[in-house]
Parts: C-alpha cells; sequence; structure tokens
C-alpha cells in the first residue's frame, strides 16, 4: 500500500480539478487545457538530478512556461510508454524541441544487457537482440546494467541505411558472418525516438517508422541476408502546421496530439526570455535552481509508474470512452485503447486506483483531436468538438467543481 502525501509541482500546470459525479460540461470550460495535481507515495527516494553529468545540460522540464498540453502529454507517457508517444504542433520559437529534450533528466532507469547495442532487456525475450535471445535459451548469465531509456534524434536528412542499419556484405560473403551496424532504430530500442520536423521527414523515412512502430520490430535485408532486431519505442514528433500536414497513417501512430500557441502576455513573455537568457549565461548554475522542483515531479513520477499496475478501469467509463469514439466517427479501435491507458495513467498521477469522469476529461482531446476525419467544411476546433461530445457522453461539468 502506498501512502499519500500531495505535493503541487511547478504551479498551476499540472493541477487539475476533482470529479464530481452527474455534472455537465460547458463548451468553454471543455476547451480549456488539462492541468493536474501531484500525488506523491512513500517510494524509494529517487537520486538527485546530477547537474554536472550532462556534457550538454538540458534546460530544466520544471523551469518552462506554459505549454501545459505538452508537458502534461509527456508526464502522461513517461508513467505508461504503451499510450505511443506525442505529436507536438505548434508556431515557430515556441520551445517544442527544447522541451521534449528536456525530458531526459525525467526518464527512468531500466535493466539492459551490459554493451549491447540493442539495449536488449536481461529478462523480457520480446525485447531482446537476436544474439542475446540465444544466450538467454542456452540458459548464459549475462552482465547487466541499469541506465536511463534513451533519447534518439532523428535528423531530417539521415539515410535508411543510418535509421535501419546496415548489413556487411562483404564480411557476410567471406566470413560468413552476419555483420550488423545497428542504426537508429536499435538505440532507440525500449527508448525515445524524437523527430523534429517531422511533416517534413521524407516518405520513404516515414514508410520505416510505420513498419517499425506497428510491429516493434526493424527487418533490414540486402542481397539475401536478413536481420532483425526488436525496436519498441516512444515516438515523440514537433513540426509547424503551416509547413505541411503529416500523413494520415502516420499521425495515427502518436498517442496523443498537443498544440502549442505562442505566449501572448508581455509578463509571459519577458519572464521566458530572461529565464532562456539566465540559462544561456550559465546552464548548470541554472539548473541548480531547479533541482528541488525536479525532484519533486521525478518523485512524482516514480509513484505514478509505481502506482499504475494497480489502477482499474470501470465498465461503464469504458463503454462511455467508446460511445464518444464511435459518436465522433474514430477510424478503428486505437482510440478507444489510447484514451483508456492515458486514463489510467492520469489516475496514477493523481494518486487513485480508479479512474473517474475527471481522469478521462484530462486525456481525452489529447488522445482524439488527431483522429477525426477531415471536414474542410467544419467551423469547429477538433478539441471543442471532442470536448464536447464528451460532455454529452460523461455529463461532466468542470465549472461546476
Amino acid at each position: 500500500m502506498f501512502t499519500q502525501a500531495i505535493t503541487n509541482v511547478s504551479a498551476a500546470a499540472f493541477a487539475a480539478p476533482a470529479a464530481k459525479a452527474g455534472k455537465k460540461v460547458t463548451a468553454r470550460s471543455a476547451a480549456a487545457k488539462p492541468v493536474r495535481r501531484v500525488a506523491t507515495k512513500a517510494v524509494a527516494e529517487p537520486a538527485a538530478v546530477d547537474t554536472d553529468a550532462a556534457a550538454r545540460p538540458v534546460y530544466p522540464f520544471s523551469a518552462i512556461i506554459g505549454q501545459e498540453e505538452m508537458k502534461f502529454a509527456a508526464i502522461m507517457n513517461i508513467i505508461d510508454p504503451n499510450i505511443g508517444g506525442i505529436m507536438v504542433m505548434g508556431d515557430r520559437g515556441t520551445g517544442k524541441s527544447t522541451t521534449v529534450r528536456a525530458l531526459v533528466d525525467l526518464l527512468p532507469l531500466i535493466d539492459i544487457v551490459k554493451d549491447d547495442a540493442f539495449m536488449s532487456s536481461p529478462t523480457d525475450p520480446n525485447l531482446m537482440a537476436p544474439e542475446v535471445l540465444a544466450r538467454y535459451k542456452r540458459g548464459e548469465t549475462m552482465e547487466t546494467a541499469r541506465v536511463p531509456i534513451n533519447m534518439v534524434d532523428l535528423p531530417l536528412g539521415a539515410t535508411e541505411d543510418r535509421v535501419c542499419g546496415t548489413i556487411d556484405i562483404e564480411k557476410a560473403l567471406t566470413e560468413g558472418t552476419k555483420a550488423f551496424e545497428p542504426g537508429l532504430l536499435a538505440k532507440a530500442n525500449r527508448g525515445i525516438l524524437y523527430v523534429d520536423e517531422v511533416n517534413l521527414l521524407d516518405d520513404h523515412l516515414v514508410d520505416v517508422l510505420l513498419d517499425s512502430a506497428a510491429s516493434g520490430w526493424n527487418t533490414v535485408e540486402r542481397e539475401g541476408i536478413s536481420i532483425c532486431h526488436p525496436a519498441r519505442f516512444i515516438l515523440i514528433g514537433s513540426g509547424n502546421p503551416e509547413e505541411g500536414e503529416l500523413r494520415p497513417q502516420l499521425l495515427d501512430r502518436f498517442g496523443m496530439h498537443a498544440q502549442i500557441t505562442t505566449v501572448k502576455k508581455p509578463e509571459e513573455r519577458v519572464r521566458v526570455v530572461e529565464e532562456r537568457t539566465a540559462f544561456d549565461a550559465d546552464p548548470k548554475v541554472f539548473r541548480l535552481k531547479y533541482v528541488e522542483e525536479q525532484n519533486v515531479l521525478i518523485a512524482a513520477l516514480t509513484a505514478a509508474r509505481a502506482l499504475l499496475p494497480e489502477v482499474e478501469v470501470p465498465m461503464e467509463i469504458r463503454l462511455k470512452i467508446s460511445q464518444v469514439c464511435a459518436q465522433l466517427d474514430v477510424d478503428g479501435l486505437r482510440g478507444d485503447l489510447v484514451t483508456t491507458r492515458a486514463a489510467r495513467a492520469a489516475a496514477a498521477y493523481r494518486g487513485g486506483t480508479e479512474v473517474t469522469d475527471q481522469d478521462v476529461y484530462s486525456v481525452i482531446t489529447l488522445c482524439l483531436r488527431h483522429r477525426l476525419r477531415k471536414d474542410p467544411m467544419a467551423t469547429i476546433d477538433e478539441g471543442t468538438k471532442v470536448a464536447e461530445v464528451f460532455a454529452e457522453v460523461f455529463g461532466y461539468d468542470e465549472d461546476e467543481e
């Protein structure tokens, strides 16, 4: 059992209204961004943020001003990687890449087979490279290491060989061995694959990502030689909608879709500029200012991940989630599945063991807005449309909280 200790983290960005049964939600309140309160548990004390460890210090996640949708979606995916990643679309210069790279400090530790290029799990055969799996089946003892999960950047100009890996044909023919040079997908296994300006990615790389995201495996075939290895990753993409739309097949692979807008209030803009200037002047000193807030957030995430397996989703809520998806005419069942997973993560984050209407409310717009069929004649924002259908089905009102 866990003992609950409620702690505020980084102001209202992570605060959420408590749910009440039998309420009605208005279109105005439905369009509001989801916000949370953090529940921490009595768990093992997380390691303090090491501000000197990184050669290139990243901007602290707790220091990011605004961008509540993106931060909340990122937190949900850290709690449950099975949600399926985030697509972040927004204006130029709004700090999308900065926010994504700030997740490095929050990522959990995982056990891997030491010195394995594929980040193989030492216990799960489905997450093992072929060589490691062969050793596992022979019952060999493998040395392990505990490391943070990887965040891998996929450059727009990357070649398919760099992404998928290459086979040394000459060595294979002369020595009779499969000489494979792992690519970015191998490095991203059990980690995060980040694509900046994903809407500008070449079609052949989009096809590679679609195949790996669908199957969880990467297969490389050259001259009759085939290599297959696990490639299960959280896919995070960012882009500017003015530069083009994503292919629907790739867009559907992102679990959540966050929209970022430029800060309008002069006071907030000045604060953002001042904070960024201070970070650029001395990153290590700046990061030290946020060590306590970072560690509080890390503790909350650690507690939520530990609590997640205990969270239950009542059948009534499952049926309502599916009813919302049906009324929105969402293709396939991925919307139902992702919304349910995200609602469980939201419940764990607030410290609950049962999903409530409020948990679903906080995630459903992020999970469904990008799955709606495009109507060129529509004048309503997809996020508002999702919220209005949610209000009709769930009968939930934030304004009356």
